[in-house]
């Protein structure tokens, strides 16, 4: 069942720029959904529409059912953010902080559930502290625990392990896990592209305010990703010989390497044929390697296509 629908969706400023172009885009309930993008790709913008933060031009956007124009307070109840930007109250306290937020969506007070909150974040002996004393990964911890208040069904994490130090990065994936459990779907925009590929369920690609694809993660991998196989030669070659031509082989700028390049879906069987022809041209093999395209390989060549076309 999708918690998100957003249809049809463009946004365009008045000197004419298009930072949306007809975005389509379903997530589903309880899923970890990365959303990867180069700056300026629409990321921020589409995040801030299905927020309310931002008026769009056309299209619609619902969340839970509920249209986030139409019927603002109900969509915007399910919704919660942690933006990239620390933005608290220097002279609040950490407990109250958390507190104020409940509130601001109507929630009767819940001290255990700010206290289990405060506890699941390491924030429980700072309760008392004020934000202004707190460190930088500190405050991180506090804008996620205003984030959790109100008990979101949707949440973006906006950028969250920019800056932060590794323990907080591995609380924050530990707490991704345990609210992807409990049912909350997330929305993750990330320049680690490594985390992404280790949390996330389903990946979308934005470029030019365009969805390039989405599609889950392991599929994706499958579909687009390359294996390569590096051989590396006793001595250095002028050229591929003509006996080994109909193989998808490269060689490095400096001869001592021979490049060939697979598709993960297809099997490796050509593989001892290419080293037995490699034999049969007289060449020596010294060493070999393999190496599997990432999502990160995946994601520049598909932005850098989008870029070209």
């Amino acid at each position: 069942m999708a918690l998100l629908k957003i249809d049809g969706l463009t946004k365009t400023y008045e000197n004419g720029f298009q930072a949306l172009k007809s975005v389509n885009l379903e997530v589903k309930e309880g899923e970890i959904l990365a959303l990867l993008g180069p700056n300026g790709a629409g990321k921020t913008t589409l995040i801030s529409a299905v927020c309310g933060l931002t008026n769009v031009t056309s299209g619609s956007i619902t969340v839970g059912g509920h249209d986030v124009h139409k019927e603002p307070l109900a969509a915007r109840r399910q919704i919660s953010l942690v933006p990239q930007e620390i933005m608290i109250e220097p002279f609040e306290k950490v407990s109250g902080t958390v507190r104020f937020s409940r509130g601001l969506f109507g929630l009767a007070p819940d001290e255990g559930r700010i206290e289990a909150i405060l506890k699941r974040l390491s924030l429980w002996d700072k309760r008392d502290n004020r934000n202004m004393t707190l460190s930088g990964g500190m405050k991180r911890r506090v804008l996620i625990a205003k984030a959790l208040s109100h008990e979101p069904k949707l949440l973006f994490l906006d950028e969250p392990s920019a800056g932060v130090d590794v323990e907080l990065r591995n609380d924050m994936w530990r707490v991704v896990e345990e609210l992807k459990k409990e049912g909350v779907t997330i929305i993750l925009t990330t320049h680690y592209i490594e985390e992404a590929e280790e949390v996330a369920d389903r990946i979308a690609i934005i470029n030019h305010g365009e969805i390039l694809l989405v599609e889950e993660k392991d599929a994706l991998m499958k579909r687009l990703g390359q294996k390569e196989l590096a051989l590396e030669m006793q001595e250095p070659i002028s050229a591929i010989p003509k006996s080994l031509s109909h193989h998808n082989l490269s060689l490095s700028d400096d001869g001592l390497t021979l490049t060939y390049l697979y598709d993960t879906k297809a099997d490796s069987s050509d593989i001892p044929a290419l080293l037995a022809d490699i034999n049969k041209a007289g060449l020596a093999i010294k060493d070999l390697q393999t190496h599997t395209s990432s999502l990160e390989d995946i994601f520049v060549s598909l932005v850098q296509k989008d870029a070209a076309s």
